[in-house]
């Protein structure tokens, strides 16, 4: 399996140690595995021209392009990031804004076979709400099956926590890389994933607002 990992902060501590524990369990090699930092991409400045003219015309393309080229060939895209307010950091946030003109409700690579895992962790409380707004951008991204893997580490450092503790994040590293792998090559999209492609299948079959995506919808073969 091919591996795409998008970490949304700079620091190597506990988020990245328990990814990299993740990664070592999946069935694949190292130079399967591409990683990604998004710290110095500038934020997105709204102009929407990756929605109505194309995403070539955005400032930030040069950046981004590796990354989106690298979620496109690979069959798991890893999100990593810390809770930070009780939600994605701002780094990843601000990735994922550059992406919207991918969302189901513009032009969709299509990735209903791929499988997205959240990963995150907090020293406190709001690890899981991060990882399942990381799993918000997987679904309107079209992404077929998703998995989070939040923990609490309730110390500053993976290293301070006892024994049961460091069993608990073992374990749940384990059984998620194990789904993962049992998964990857028969994915079957998620009940959110079929709802959301099928609704804005209807819209942009009765709706034809931006010509660039209606020509793109067309050429995918999704309407007539």
């Amino acid at each position: 399996m091919k591996v795409t990992v998008v970490y949304g902060q700079s620091h190597k501590r506990n988020t990245y140690r328990v990814t990299q524990d993740f990664l070592a369990q999946l069935n694949c090699s190292a130079q399967d595995i591409t990683e990604f930092w998004v710290n110095d991409i500038p934020p997105c400045s709204g102009c929407t021209r990756c929605i109505l003219e194309g995403e070539g015309l955005c400032r930030h393309h040069q950046l981004i392009e590796p990354i989106t080229a690298a979620m496109d060939a690979a069959d798991v895209i890893v999100l990593s990031t810390p809770n930070y307010c009780m939600g994605m950091t701002g780094q990843l946030k601000c990735f994922c804004d550059h992406l919207a003109y991918r969302w189901l409700s513009h032009r969709p690579v299509d990735m209903r076979q791929k499988i997205g895992v959240a990963i995150s962790t907090t020293a406190g409380s709001g690890a899981k709400k991060a990882a399942r707004a990381v799993c918000t951008q997987f679904i309107w991204w079209s992404v077929g099956k998703t998995y989070i893997l939040p923990f609490t580490v309730s110390a500053n450092s993976i290293d301070e926590i006892n024994a049961k503790q460091s069993q608990k994040l073992y374990g749940r590293v384990t059984r998620v890389a194990a789904k993962v792998n049992k998964k990857v090559g028969h994915v079957k999209s998620c009940l959110k994933t079929r709802f959301y492609f099928g609704l804005m299948r209807k819209m942009h079959q009765g709706m034809a607002w931006n010509k660039i995506e209606t020509e793109y919808w067309q050429s995918q073969g999704w309407i007539k």
